[in-house]
Formats: structure tokens, C-alpha cells, sequence
């Protein structure tokens, strides 16, 4: 039998080729004799330049820029055939807010290593967007990048309340001629009841109250920046503008083009004819749930498996996906470290956990051990 193995990063606890290894380590306990290939995915969250690096080579570099709430951080950008590739995670990432602070908290960082990669040669910059502390609206970035307001736009919603001016122009100059693309991770809009703020501002430390006070900030951001006609805030209301805390706005208002993160990498790994060459396809992330579905890497996997009449299951650190859900998403089965091992082993020996699972999982699926 050949499987092909295709998880994203499980949380913070795995990288994709870690997550990728255990389960084929785990899969061969029972059937060594199955062919398992390692094809590690992102989505443009955490892991989206380690992967694209495995597949495309290329060259690394390091850039020093300022973190979320202005700690010096290092961030990796790759360069291949005159494409510069990276991960806002690495420089407003929730690893780098701790305690989280998401009134204060910047993107001016991930402007930094565009304009590294603008420095270093690139023509063409994809920005993987995913796994942020940030809600600023990609304010921090923009200023960066140049752009000038009648407030601060490096310090996080809260300095942006009162705007009423954004200037960028001077931005807009430093991109001419840039080929801009935006790998998102998800398809949420910047505001209202399914945006950015109240989509993803819990996991980043936002109250109740405070997510009714930073849409609030953002709608007036939008408006300074682009214009009060519903044709001028257009580009707020478009899918992927609220990715990594309306990164993804400000991106868009520098002319980005928004791409599935999740597509681009199946298709610069060639997830396709893979797919079709094995006869089952394992795919995974920390936790499949309902969001799973919007951009995630699972959901992607299983679209590609399903366009090859392949089967494809889900191991996740935790699963709150019933069964006709999931199979809706195109997947099997899902099956949980939480459930199998318990939550306090997946979270504090993820290796091994998923591992134990992948065996267990053989047996319904490779019922056939050769000795």
C-alpha cells in the first residue's frame, strides 16, 4: 500500500516534517511493508517557508526586525528564482507575544522584511499569512513601508483610534514594480460580525469588549485610508482582507494579490500527482474543527486527494468535526491524539502521541502487517 503523508504544523508543539515523520514512524511499527512519502504542507501560517524551502531550494537569509511589541526578532526569508518568500508569523507571530497584547501590538516587523526582500533583489514577494498576535489592520506594516498618518500606525489599534488622515503614497512608491502576493490562510473579511476581530481576537487576547472597540478602530481606519463610498472601502470586504489581523488589507492596498496559501504550496510541491500516485493520503493539523474548512491545510489536502479519488483522514490533536461534517470536507475519518492518548500527552509528547495514533490508525487502514 502507499500513503502519502500531508500535515500541516500541529500548533506550536510540531513542524510539518516533524508532524510528517511521526506519523510515518508510527504507520511503519505496523506495516512495514506500506510506502509512505513525506510531503510537509502550510498555508502561509507557521512552517510556510521551511516547507516551500524543501521543495523549491533555494537561498535563506536573516533579517532583524521589530516583533509585535518591539522586542528584536529574526526572521527567514527565502529567495528563488527572483521570488523572495515568507511568514508574517515569524515577526508578529503568538509565540512572540507572552504575555499577548493585542492593543499594542505591530506589524511594523513583517514591513521590515518586505522591504529586506525589495533590498535583496526580489521582483516578486509572497507574504504567508497566518498564526498572527496582531489586529492592527496592517497598519504597522504600512508604516514601514513609508505611509504617514495623522496618528501613530506602529503601535497597535489602540494608537490608531481617532484617525482620520493615512498618507500612502510613500509606500505605495517603495512596491512600484513589485509583484505582490498574499498567501492566506484564511478567507474572512476585515470587519463586522464575521471579520478579523471577531473571528480571531479571542485567540489573541481581545475581551468582548475590546473586539466591539478595535472593529470600531478599523472601520475608521478604513475609511481614512480608503474613502467612506462603499466602492472606495471595497477592498475590506473582500475575502482573505482580515488574514492575520487585516494584514491582508494592507496588503491589498499595496496592489497583493490574494492566493490560497494552501494551493500555492500543493501546487509548488506538486500535491496532485502525488496524490494520484498513492492509494491513501494522510493529512493533519493541531486542532480539525469548523475553520478547518476556510483556507486550512486539511481541508485543501482532502480537496486534492478527492480531485484524485483518493481517500484521505485526518490526525489532529484534537477533532470537533462530526463525521457527516467531515466527510462534507472530503475526509474519512478524523482521529484525535486527545481522544487516544489524552491531552495532557499530546500536548507534552506530541512526537510520540501522534506516532502512537498513526500505529493504531495502520490497522484500520493497512489491516495487513508484513513481517
Amino acid at each position: 500500500m502507499r500513503i502519502l503523508v500531508a500535515p500541516d504544523s500541529f500548533g506550536g508543539t510540531l513542524t510539518a516534517p516533524e508532524a510528517a515523520r511521526a506519523i510515518i514512524e508510527g504507520w511503519q511499527r505496523h506495516a512495514p511493508g506500506d510506502v509512505l512519502t513525506q510531503a510537509a504542507m502550510a498555508d502561509g501560517g507557521p512552517g510556510f517557508v521551511d516547507v516551500l524551502h524543501e521543495a523549491l531550494d533555494g537561498e535563506l537569509s536573516v533579517v532583524t526586525v521589530r516583533g509585535p511589541l518591539g522586542a528584536a526578532t529574526p526572521v527567514t526569508f527565502l529567495q528563488a528564482d527572483g521570488t523572495a518568500y515568507f511568514e508574517s508569523a515569524q515577526a508578529c507571530g503568538l509565540q512572540l507575544a507572552d504575555p499577548p497584547d493585542p492593543m499594542r501590538g505591530s506589524t511594523f516587523g513583517v514591513g521590515q522584511v518586505l522591504d529586506a526582500a525589495i533590498e535583496a533583489g526580489a521582483g516578486r514577494v509572497v507574504v504567508g499569512l497566518g498564526g498572527s498576535s496582531t489586529n492592527d489592520g496592517g497598519a504597522g506594516m504600512l508604516a514601514a513601508l513609508g505611509a504617514t498618518a495623522d496618528v501613530r500606525l506602529d503601535s497597535g489599534p489602540a494608537a490608531l483610534a481617532g484617525v482620520t488622515q493615512v498618507d500612502l503614497a510613500p509606500a505605495r512608491d517603495r512596491l512600484d514594480g513589485i509583484e505582490l502576493v498574499i498567501a492566506a490562510d484564511v478567507d474572512v473579511t476585515l470587519l463586522g460580525m464575521f471579520g478579523a476581530t471577531k473571528t480571531f481576537g479571542p485567540q489573541k487576547g481581545l475581551s468582548d469588549e475590546q473586539i466591539i472597540t478595535v472593529d470600531g478602530i478599523l472601520d475608521r481606519f478604513v475609511e481614512a485610508a480608503c474613502g467612506t463610498s462603499p466602492a472606495e472601502r471595497r477592498v475590506a470586504d473582500a475575502k482573505g482582507a482580515g488574514a492575520a489581523g487585516g494584514l491582508g488589507f494592507a496588503l491589498m492596498l499595496m496592489g497583493g494579490r490574494v492566493v490560497s496559501g494552501i494551493e500555492l504550496v500543493a501546487e509548488t510541491v506538486g500535491l496532485t500527482a502525488q496524490a494520484a500516485a498513492h492509494d491513501l493520503v494522510v493529512t493533519g493539523e493541531g486542532a480539525y474543527d469548523f475553520s478547518s474548512r476556510a483556507g486550512k491545510v486539511a481541508f485543501g489536502v482532502a480537496a486534492v486527494a478527492a480531485a484524485a479519488a483518493r481517500p484521505c483522514i485526518v490526525l489532529a490533536g484534537q477533532v470537533s468535526v462530526g463525521s457527516r461534517e467531515m466527510r462534507a470536507m472530503g475526509v474519512e475519518s478524523a482521529y484525535s491524539l486527545a481522544d487516544v492518548v489524552g491531552l495532557e500527552a499530546a500536548m507534552g509528547e506530541p512526537y510520540a502521541s501522534l506516532a502512537t495514533v498513526a500505529e493504531r490508525v495502520a490497522r484500520t487502514w493497512s489491516p495487513r502487517r508484513e513481517d
